[in-house]
């Protein structure tokens, strides 16, 4: 059996889920390391001898993936390879009280909004002075800007709101302050993140205040891509596409997750809104802003969905022509209004309408992707593997878009700076390119 006996204290935080727990993740490893706490984020080597985990609890393969790497931890404690473990975030906010029950040996568990109570246990104090401070843990040209917290939308799925607590805009001041201090380390894009970030600035200013953030968040110098993700359909503010279309530093792209292209169940889903007056703000977004790609996430299989509803959907994947598209099979989640319908359509034939969805946009990517052959366009370069550099243009977000494949045996191109390059052909998911 190891132990650590009296050893210094090192702490390694694990990361789970999405990229709003990974920004949380940042502040809490930066301001253990301001209070002189050796701290690491997902270390490959068993040398920390506290591990704060840091949940997911959105779905439920998600949900499952947390109790596991939870499990795996406390195996570790039991045979004395850690010696405490800390688990915090979505899962922990939601569950708490059954997770204590049931996983005992948890040293403690903490909520989405109890870093002070969490630094406290590790014996660090909040520091106010690192208050727009971040050390990132993705590479440093590129960074998330969580631009609020929270939710006050009513979607009938969604546990977000039981997670994450009421809509919170971060100040502008804060926000501007954040971005300097990354630009300053080398970041040269943001990519703005909330759980709804069309509502930023109502609780503030009294007003959705997006478009001038966005203005504000464009003066900073050294950032030269913005990217807007997370933007609920509901209520758009619609200045905010006149700074991007004015703006050469925002991004000509739009992540709006729209969950379903039936009126009926957009109104059984709580959405606010019906397919038709959705395709007219997806035609006044591509009027306003030429060019832009948008980016949208849908779910199969919601209580009440028929065949026919479903045939709606795929109709609207078809006229629509989206750039980038996200499915999911429902989730039957407790304390939602969903949960209490009846979860009618079986795992299989979500999984196939799933399938369904991604193989017809598979088609639509490919048309869209071999219209790119010839041009040429601005490329951000992330890393290199097996021999090829792989960036990204300005319609495309990182992990989760398509990426751009340049051969790296030819020409030297160094990770985190733009070339132009000029697209010579495409794959469904994936552009190939040489620099010009």
């Amino acid at each position: 059996m190891k132990t650590k006996g009296t050893k210094k204290t090192k702490v390694n935080i694990v990361t789970l889920g999405c990229s709003k727990n990974l920004v949380d993740s940042e502040v809490l490893l930066t301001q253990l390391r301001g209070n002189g706490i050796e701290t690491t984020h997902e270390s490959k080597k068993d040398d920390a001898n506290i591990v704060v985990i840091n949940t997911c609890g959105f779905i439920d393969n998600a949900k499952q993936e947390s109790i596991d790497t939870i499990l795996r931890y406390v195996d570790a404690k039991d045979e004395g390879v850690v010696e405490k473990v800390y688990v915090t975030g979505c899962l922990s906010e939601r569950y708490k009280t059954d997770l204590e029950k049931e996983i005992p040996d948890v040293d403690a568990w903490f909520g989405t909004r109890d870093l002070s109570r969490l630094l406290k246990q590790l014996n660090a104090n909040y520091k106010h002075e690192l208050v727009g401070e971040r050390i990132l843990t993705n590479p440093s040209h590129f960074a998330y800007l969580k631009i609020s917290e929270g939710c006050d939308r009513p979607c009938s799925f969604c546990a977000i709101p039981i997670m994450r607590g009421k809509h919170i805009s971060k100040p502008m001041e804060e926000l501007v302050l954040e971005a300097k201090n990354l630009a300053k380390k080398g970041t040269k894009e943001l990519l703005l993140i909330a759980q709804d970030s069309t509502y930023y600035g109502l609780d503030l200013y009294k007003k959705r205040n997006l478009g001038e953030l966005l203005q504000r968040l464009s003066d900073v110098e050294g950032i030269e891509w913005i990217r807007l993700h997370y933007a609920f359909p509901t209520g758009f503010p619609m200045d905010a596409l006149d700074v991007m279309a004015q703006r050469a530093n925002i991004c000509k792209y739009l992540d709006i997750p729209l969950q379903h292209g039936s009126s009926r169940i957009l109104q059984l889903m709580r959405r606010g809104t019906t397919r038709e007056k959705t395709e007219e703000l997806l035609k006044e977004i591509r009027e306003r802003v030429p060019g832009i790609a948008i980016r949208t996430t849908l779910i199969a299989g919601h209580p009440g969905e028929t065949e026919q509803e479903f045939e709606e959907m795929m109709k609207f994947v078809k006229d629509m022509r989206f750039d980038r598209l996200g499915v999911f099979p429902y989730s039957h989640e407790d304390n939602t209004h969903s949960f209490s319908m009846a979860d009618d359509v079986s795992g299989e034939l979500k999984q196939e309408r799933v399938d369904a969805l991604m193989d017809l946009q598979q088609g639509i990517s490919l048309e869209l992707n071999r219209a790119k052959i010839g041009n040429t366009y601005k490329v951000l370069i992330d890393r290199k593997e097996s021999g090829q550099f792989i960036g990204r243009t300005e319609f495309d977000s990182p992990e989760v878009d398509n990426e751009v494949l340049l051969d790296g045996t030819k020409e030297y191109m160094r990770v985190g700076d733009f070339i132009q390059a000029k697209i010579t052909g495409a794959t469904e998911f994936d552009l190939i390119a040489e620099p010009v």
